[in-house]
């Protein structure tokens, strides 16, 4: 059964047909040939794999990222990143990135952050002479910050596959997800200074600093009610989603009156086809990942893992490798389902905490948004440039190699992962 299972998903895949279908079609044609098994297997297992109080939060964060996309948060978010870092060399690029990190903190999703702070970022690089190419890099790269500083829905599918804190999840993120977002920072000074690209001419100002904070004050509250209620016991991760919507909600249409009620029926209808989406994703994959149990595959990887060496080091970087390249490959959603109780189980046997390798885990995968063929960041910033997607994916190498170095920094370091818990 396994051969078919993988040989109908690559053949699905080659043929460019989206990962929730490939994923139920090859379980499909799997339990079909076998034949040991109904067809209704596939069937329970969409139903009741998405039957799960803590998924509820995937919807909630969805909807509250269109929200607050659309609400005017994102415009002060970058007023205050330009405050902090638009005096320096490249500080247009600097800003795209520290807006991307403010945003990760309300959005949860990699894409949802690439299109709220595109739109305006890639346009204002543009304007004032940044190569087009590599603006749209920028954010693209930016963007997978969205699933690594929390609230991230990736997290909270590790959670609920990996039965882990979603919190815990959530906290353990925070600081990788301002490494990267430092590394990132790194490499677009270096490529502005080398390409002449100034800052924006005025002086660092902490009365500005302040003014624009303060401008931006209920944008910026949003995750401290958030990320606050959920470590205060006021709420669960699953509640503060739905928090989230109203917070959000209550500052578009009422504080900066951005957010028009006509609006709200093309927002349902974005967050529901994303939604639909996912839980697609979610219900196949949970099926395939079940036929790979029931055929002993992560036991056979384990132990192959684990022939190779038993150095933990060795096993981690191993692990890392077949993150990245099935990350160019399958959704993120989809990888987490099926991987997680496969290489969770290794992570453990060699000492690392499920906490630490949920975000490696997490941040390798986060790569995966900016890889092609299957990298969804880099399609929606194409789709907002206008690049082709052969063009931005030469542009973004630079932004995948900074990110795995900062990976590499997070496993050597798991204090970055585990100090704040």
């Amino acid at each position: 059964m396994a051969i078919t299972l993988f040989t109908s998903f690559a053949l699905l895949l080659t043929f460019a047909v989206p990962i929730g279908i490939a994923l139920g079609l090859s379980v499909m044609i799997a339990l079909l040939v076998d034949g040991a098994m109904p067809l209704e297997f596939l069937m329970k297992e969409l139903t009741t794999s998405v039957n799960s109080f803590p998924l509820l939060a995937i919807p909630f964060f969805i909807l509250a990222g269109e929200i607050m996309g659309r609400g005017g948060i994102s415009r002060r978010l970058i007023n205050v990143a330009e405050s902090l870092v638009g005096s320096v060399v490249g500080g247009t690029a600097l800003t795209a990135i520290v807006t991307c990190m403010f945003f990760a903190a309300i959005s949860g999703s990699g894409p949802a952050t690439v299109a709220a702070v595109g739109g305006i970022m890639i346009p204002a690089m543009v304007s004032k002479g940044y190569d087009r190419k590599f603006a749209t890099a920028v954010v693209a790269s930016a963007g997978s910050i969205g699933v690594i500083i929390p609230p991230s829905i990736p997290m909270v599918m590790y959670g609920v596959t990996g039965s882990v804190s979603i919190g815990d999840m959530f906290i353990a993120g925070i600081l990788p997800g301002i490494l990267v977002g430092i590394g990132l920072m790194i490499y677009a000074y270096y490529f502005s200074k080398k390409n002449g690209y100034l800052g924006n001419g005025k002086k660092i100002s902490i009365i500005n600093i302040l003014k624009e904070i303060w401008n931006a004050k209920w944008s910026l509250l949003i995750p401290v009610i958030i990320l606050g209620g959920i470590y205060g016991g006021v709420f669960t991760p699953t509640e503060a989603a739905a928090v989230a919507v109203f917070i959000g909600f209550i500052i578009g249409v009422f504080f900066y009156r951005e957010l028009k009620l006509k609006e709200l029926s093309d927002i349902f209808i974005e967050s529901a086809l994303m939604t639909a989406t996912i839980l697609i994703i979610v219900g196949t994959a949970t099926a395939f990942g079940k036929l790979l149990a029931m055929e002993q595959i992560p036991n056979k990887i384990a132990e192959s893992f684990l022939s190779i060496s038993s150095n933990p080091t060795v096993v981690i970087l191993l692990i890392i490798l077949l993150l990245l390249i099935v990350g160019c490959f399958m959704d993120t959603i989809a990888a987490i389902i099926i991987l997680t109780p496969i290489l969770l189980p290794v992570a453990k046997l060699v000492g690392f905490d499920p906490i630490h390798f949920g975000i490696i885990m997490i941040v390798a995968l986060a790569i995966g948004f900016i890889t092609p063929p299957v990298g969804v960041n880099l399609f929606v910033g194409a789709g907002i440039s206008g690049l082709s997607l052969e063009a931005l994916s030469k542009a973004i190498l630079p932004f995948i190699v900074a990110m795995v170095i900062v990976l590499l920094i997070i496993m050597f370091i798991p204090a970055l992962s585990l100090i704040l818990l």
